[in-house]
């Protein structure tokens, strides 16, 4: 059983839930817990898309550096690889995937979220990349990820200065999608998350595919890819479900079983 990360599901929708008080740091037991969650989350049948979420009070306020701080070159170098595929792991959940955040969400706390596919904050949230502030850089993922969600200078801006960004400004420049009342990102983002449950879920794996991985191509190798992906759809029930109810009832009524 994990003890700080776990999965809840309830009507379709999968939590992955953050519950290290009081700041969810990220240490090595943390993300090995959030891997497994993931991994559990994209091979459940009855979790249509995920929420990622670290509570009321905070989303994840960095990686565990009590835990990081006396680790020497050979350590960290044995260690960062991990790092790095634990979050990718949830990138990697082949269903629509969105991160509730609430508080701070800093550093790995915000290469975590990241990794979703949209995020929900609250009016009182704090973002951004503070670790070279510790005389270090973003290491699981953040001038990666960051720099494609904002561009570059933008990027190079935060990671620089190590700033955190409240959220008018974080949702002015990309890096959430949504800014609501605290008491309110749970639930925004279980709104969100519930308009794919019972939808063509290998439609939206293929969609999520396509868009992942043409980010990491040229346009040629990406519409190929997407060639490709498309179809695959014409070996699914989905699809034929799909078409006919257009064709009998219009748009947007069809009944998808997922397969």
């Amino acid at each position: 059983m994990a003890e700080f990360v776990g999965l809840e599901v309830e009507g379709g929708i999968g939590t992955i839930r953050l519950d290290r008080p009081p700041m969810n740091a990220l240490n090595r037991q943390v993300q090995e817990e959030i891997r497994a969650a993931a991994l559990e989350a994209a091979d459940r049948a009855d979790v249509w898309s995920v929420i990622v979420y670290g509570g009321p009070k905070v989303f994840a306020a960095g990686a565990d550096i009590k835990e990081m701080a006396e680790l020497t070159y050979a350590e960290m170098a044995a260690r960062a690889g991990a790092l790095t595929s634990s979050l990718r792991a949830v990138e990697e959940i082949p269903k629509p995937t969105v991160a509730a955040i609430t508080g701070y969400a800093l550093g790995g706390g915000f290469e975590l979220a990241l990794c979703a596919d949209r995020r929900i904050a609250g009016d009182n949230a704090k973002v951004g990349q503070p670790e070279i502030l510790l005389g270090v850089i973003p290491g699981m993922g953040g001038t990666q990820r960051l720099p494609r969600l904002i561009g570059p200078s933008r990027a190079k801006d935060l990671v620089y200065t190590g700033r955190f960004v409240g959220a008018e400004e974080a949702l002015r420049i990309g890096m959430v999608d949504e800014v609501v009342a605290p008491d309110d990102v749970y639930e925004a983002a279980k709104r969100w998350a519930g308009q794919f449950v019972n939808g063509p879920s290998r439609a939206y794996a293929a969609a999520k595919a396509a868009i992942d991985g043409g980010l990491d191509t040229d346009l040629g190798s990406g519409l190929k890819l997407e060639s490709h992906l498309f179809a695959a759809m014409f070996a699914t029930e989905d699809q034929k479900t799909g078409m006919a109810s257009f064709i009998e009832n219009g748009p947007g009524k069809a009944e998808f079983n997922g397969r």
